[in-house]
C-alpha cells in the first residue's frame, strides 16, 4: 500500500470517529484510535507513524517484539497494545514490551502477569477482556464471572487496571454487547472501554467506547505470503 493511500485511509477513519463522536454528543478527542497492525510489516507501521498515528495493536507478542523495539527508537511516543489472547509463558515478554495489555481474561494470566511485573519492574496498563457472547471458541472472561473477576483484578493491580475490552459475536447486532461492556466499566469505575472494529466502531462510539481498534480499514487486507 502506498503511503498516500494509508495516510488517506487514516484520515478517513479519523473523520468518521469525529463524526460519530459528534453524533453521540461526546467531546472531540474522547475516542482514540488503535491501529491494528497485526500481520503487517514494520514498513506499513512506519507509514502510519509518519501520518501521525501513535497507538498500535498487535495480537502476538513475538510479532510485536520483531517490529516495535526498532520503531520505538525513532518514535518514542508510540504506544503498543497487546490485543490478542496472551499465553502465560508470554507474560514476561508482554510486560517488557507493551504499554497496554487488553486481553486479561483468567486467573492464571493474572498470576503470571503479577510475577512478570515483579521481575521486570514495570506493569503495563491492563484491560479485562470480556466474552460478552459467551462463545466457547473465543477468549475472555464469561459474562457471569466478569464482575467478580474485575473486582479481583482491581484488588491485585490497583490503578494499573484501566478498562475492559470485548469482541462481539459475528453476525449479531453488537449494540447490546457494547452497552453491556460500557455499563460494566462504569460500574467498576474504569475509565477505558475498548470496543469496536472496522465494521462497527461507529456503533461502539455511540455506546461509550474510548478506544476503537481498526485494522483492515487502515492497512488493507492481511498480506499473503
Amino acid at each position: 500500500m502506498s503511503n498516500d493511500t494509508l495516510s488517506s485511509r487514516l484520515d478517513g477513519i479519523r473523520t468518521r470517529i469525529a463524526r460519530a463522536s459528534e453524533a453521540a454528543h461526546r467531546p472531540q478527542g474522547d475516542v482514540r484510535l488503535v491501529a491494528v497492525s497485526k500481520f503487517h510489516p514494520a514498513s506499513a507501521i512506519e507509514q502510519a507513524l509518519k501520518a501521525g498515528q501513535r497507538l498500535f495493536g498487535e495480537n502476538r507478542v513475538q510479532e510485536a517484539k520483531d517490529k516495535f523495539p526498532a520503531l520505538r527508537e525513532q518514535w518514542p511516543d508510540l504506544r503498543l497494545h497487546i490485543i490478542g489472547s496472551l499465553q502465560t509463558n508470554k507474560a514476561a515478554e508482554a510486560c517488557r514490551l507493551a504499554d497496554v495489555i487488553e486481553s486479561v481474561d483468567r486467573p492464571a494470566l493474572v498470576d503470571a502477569l503479577s510475577r512478570a511485573a515483579d521481575r521486570a519492574g514495570r506493569l503495563p496498563d491492563l484491560f479485562v477482556q470480556v466474552n460478552t457472547g459467551d462463545e466457547p471458541q473465543k477468549s475472555g472472561i464469561p459474562r457471569q464471572e466478569a464482575d467478580a473477576f474485575i473486582a479481583s483484578c482491581k484488588a491485585r493491580f490497583g490503578g494499573s487496571l484501566k478498562g475492559v475490552m470485548c469482541i462481539p459475536p459475528e453476525g449479531e447486532d453488537p449494540s447490546s454487547h457494547f452497552a453491556f461492556l460500557a455499563q460494566l466499566a462504569h460500574g467498576h469505575e474504569l475509565t477505558e472501554c475498548s470496543m469496536g472494529m472496522s465494521a462497527d466502531f461507529e456503533t461502539a462510539i455511540g455506546q461509550g467506547a474510548t478506544l476503537v481498534r481498526v485494522g483492515t480499514a487502515i492497512f488493507g487486507s492481511r498480506p499473503t505470503a
